[in-house]
């Protein structure tokens, strides 16, 4: 399976330090965030990863390049910016991602126990289009994002916030329109079509939105 780590984004809340450096390649336990991710991934069996670009893109492949020293290949989709946001930048990268299911990990999310490999190795059943992983709802968004009930995506039940960990398929984008949108509005559809199913993982994550998130983090794992 490939993977696709969305690194598009500006991290406005993350001001002042996403004035100067994109949001993934912000350090945490003394690598950028999304070198902890490519690490995961290698470790999980990934060899290709598409990372899409937008906010001062030009600096993830200076820093990353073509993916070597993760024992990994790297290719960009590159945006400009402004950048297509999460569902239009998956869609614009299509053509590297082949016609079967793909990873999807968004660039500011530190996640650990997660079980990666299991994820990469993942065919959708049947007419299913994606695989969340849900995790409980943070401080910073208590009302969630996806309700979930035995296994599958409704809305109804407990809701549970989007990790931003995924496993789609390709045709969740059929038909979506070109430019701009957000993949939440793919979901939905899927949903209540009754072709998403999903996984509550209680582990450590933090999507690294504020820099008081960030200190945290660093606080939570140190150098490690």
């Amino acid at each position: 399976m490939k993977a696709m780590i969305l690194a598009a984004g500006r991290g406005s809340r993350l001001r002042p330090l996403t004035d100067v450096t994109p949001k993934p390649l912000l350090e945490v336990g003394g690598k950028p965030l999304i070198a902890h991710l490519l690490r995961q991934l290698q470790r999980a069996g990934i060899r290709e990863v598409v990372i899409n670009t937008g906010w001062l893109g030009a600096q993830l492949e200076q820093v990353l390049g073509d993916g070597k020293r993760f024992n990994l290949k790297i290719a960009y989709s590159h945006e400009g910016w402004p950048a297509l946001e999460t569902g239009g930048g998956i869609a614009n990268a299509l053509p590297l991602l082949g016609e079967d299911e793909f990873l999807v990990v968004n660039g500011d999310v530190y996640i650990d126990g997660l079980d990666l490999k299991r994820l990469a190795r993942m065919h959708l059943p049947g007419q299913d289009l994606a695989h969340l992983v849900l995790v409980p709802n943070p401080p910073h968004n208590l009302k969630g994002d996806f309700g979930l009930v035995a296994g599958r995506v409704f809305d109804a039940g407990p809701n549970y916030t989007f990790s931003g960990v995924s496993v789609l398929h390709p045709a969740l984008f059929e038909g979506a329109p070109k430019g701009s949108f957000k993949l939440a509005k793919r979901l939905r559809k899927a949903a209540e079509d009754h072709q998403v199913t999903a996984e509550l993982f209680s582990g450590l994550w933090s999507d690294v939105g504020t820099p008081e998130r960030l200190s945290q983090l660093e606080k939570r794992i140190g150098g490690s």
